[in-house]
């Protein structure tokens, strides 16, 4: 049995260690200039790669990081299980029942934000390859199918992450891009598997062409009915005989790695058969917030970083950069994009503010494209200037998306939620479920604007099965829409106990706002929940809140904290 050298296991320590660390401390650094953490993560990698430590100290570089032999073998097999692990996180964002629930307008966003850059981008492979940088043994019909594909897909984590920094992430309009987003990543990665089929490039030779479409077809259908009906069932069992959280997180990643070997067997990349597992699984109501969160945590703080600066190992990103490659990618990317989602918001009868937003919101591409290009570059359908080009076009619309939408919304003087409060309505619950609390706090405020208790409670109800609300943090926000009303209304409840609102960090709320606001007007709402999450964010506040007797009390505090 052939066993890696000692100087072989001692090479990769060291090249694990000095990477990972590089890639943490870059990936924070990134944060706190509010940036995301993959640009600090592939810089790091840039830094140690050929770019610069290449440039520099050829000697140590080679040092560390091997081109070949046993050491390099085995890297490159961490980071393939860790792109395959960051794939099922990825799904697990993916909320099918979202995209149902949705319906017509999300599939208007989805199906408009894929085709129209999946057009664009077709047509500019087809009739500008040099331009793009196709390799001479590329077929020209795939080449092109790739770069539509690859200019279609968004990236899902970096949405989630954007909408959750600008405190979107529970509206109705972030919502809506999340589960067009949703949609628009199922129906590029089916796309991308074909390709790969199409290619022949995953090594098996079991199948033919037409065979391994056919199979990822049936893998997709069987992933999204009969094995995530098998996941719903099975999770609560283990949840009742395993221990926590190792019994779930076990079955997870099993389900995953068999997953993925199953579409690399076919002769479809692993990371495939790791997504459509990770929809499966995070689609189930009984695969919770806290376990999701558990593992995203293994993978994003191992696995990722690792992932993520391993890219800047394999190019020197400063001796194939081309600026007007770079520039084309770049356009025809937010062109297609952003008037794609644009005009799907605007057929689906959205306001052109709200279109626009979406369409900023959905083109970022962070980590997607990154990894399609890379898979991209390995079987040799682009060129390495091509492939520098997509990772500074994903880069870049991830760190644009953000402000845009800030801006687009005009989030940056929103309306406070303490404008919003009844003198009467601070509610001290005896609930112990979220329906009876909502209840409570609607009676407590009673008919506005002459719309009936039972219709008010009927519609945040309706809301809160759509998607729950709770913050995390033990705030929630249960809200609704409602047609008739002239200005938004908001009722304070406090729980000593705390209500199941299934938060991201799967506390219970003590906190609960409820929000009321025109059906016409999705922007106070939007900025409502903002101004709550931003206020309600520091603990020392949540403390002392708990001690306040009336509402005059609970507004002075907010105003002493020089919020106000």
């Amino acid at each position: 049995m052939e066993v890696l050298s000692h100087h072989d296991v001692t090479i990769l320590l060291a090249g694990l260690g000095v990477l990972l660390a590089t890639a943490r401390l870059l990936g924070e650094i990134a944060r706190r200039f509010q940036l995301p953490a993959v640009f600090g993560e592939i810089l790091a990698g840039i830094l140690l790669g050929p770019t610069v430590l290449g440039t520099l100290a050829p000697n140590v570089n080679a040092l560390l990081f091997p081109r070949s032999g046993g050491g390099a073998l085995l890297l490159d097999g961490i980071t393939t299980l860790a792109i395959v692990l960051f794939l099922l996180v990825a799904g697990m964002e993916a909320d099918i029942s979202t995209v149902w629930r949705q319906g017509r307008a999300v599939a208007t966003v989805g199906l408009a934000g894929i085709m129209f850059p999946f057009a664009i981008g077709f047509g500019v492979a087809w009739y500008l390859p040099e331009t793009l940088g196709r390799e001479a043994g590329a077929t020209p019909m795939i080449f092109a199918l790739f770069i539509a594909t690859a200019l279609s897909i968004s990236a899902l984590p970096v949405i989630a992450r954007t909408l959750m920094d600008l405190d979107l992430y529970r509206s109705d309009l972030g919502m809506m891009i999340v589960a067009a987003a949703v949609f628009n990543d199922l129906i590029g990665w089916i796309i991308f598997a074909v390709i790969l089929g199409l290619m022949g490039v995953a090594g098996s030779d079991a199948f033919s062409i037409g065979a391994t479409i056919g199979l990822t077809l049936l893998f997709t259908l069987m992933m999204l009915t009969v094995v995530r009906w098998s996941i719903h069932r099975i999770l609560p069992w283990i949840q009742a005989h395993a221990s926590w959280p190792g019994g779930q997180l076990g079955f997870t990643l099993s389900v995953a790695l068999l997953g993925a070997a199953f579409t690399e067997w076919i002769g479809v990349h692993a990371i495939f058969g790791s997504f459509l597992v990770g929809v499966a699984m995070g689609d189930t109501p009984h695969c919770r917030e806290r376990i999701r969160g558990v593992i995203d945590q293994f993978v994003s703080f191992f696995f990722a970083p690792l992932f993520f600066a391993s890219i800047g190992l394999k190019v020197n990103f400063i001796e194939h950069f081309d600026p007007l490659l770079v520039a084309v990618v770049l356009v025809v990317a937010c062109l297609g994009k952003v008037l794609g989602c644009s005009l799907g918001g605007h057929m689906a009868g959205l306001s052109s503010r709200e279109s626009w937003a979406i369409g900023f919101g959905m083109n970022a591409r962070g980590a997607m494209e990154i990894i399609l290009g890379l898979l991209a570059l390995r079987f040799g359908l682009i060129s390495e200037p091509l492939f520098v080009a997509l990772v500074i076009m994903a880069i870049v619309t991830s760190l644009i998306s953000g402000p845009a939408m800030q801006s687009i919304l005009r989030l940056k003087r929103p309306r406070r939620f303490i404008n919003f409060l009844p003198s009467r309505c601070m509610v001290r619950l005896a609930a112990h479920d979220r329906d009876q609390a909502v209840i409570e706090m609607v009676r407590a405020l009673g008919s506005v604007d002459g719309i009936a208790t039972e219709a008010i409670i009927e519609a945040v109800q309706a809301r809160e099965r759509l998607m729950a609300t709770g913050l995390g943090y033990g705030v929630a926000v249960p809200n609704a829409r409602l047609k008739g009303l002239s200005q938004p209304v908001i009722v304070m409840g406090l729980s000593m106990s705390g209500i199941d609102f299934n938060a991201p960090d799967g506390k219970t709320a003590q906190f609960i706002l409820l929000i009321l606001t025109p059906e016409d007007d999705s922007g106070v709402q939007v900025e409502i929940l903002a101004d709550i999450a931003r206020t309600f964010r520091r603990r020392e506040f949540r403390q002392a809140v708990l001690n306040v007797s009336s509402m005059t009390e609970f507004l002075a505090l907010v105003k002493s904290t020089g919020d106000g």
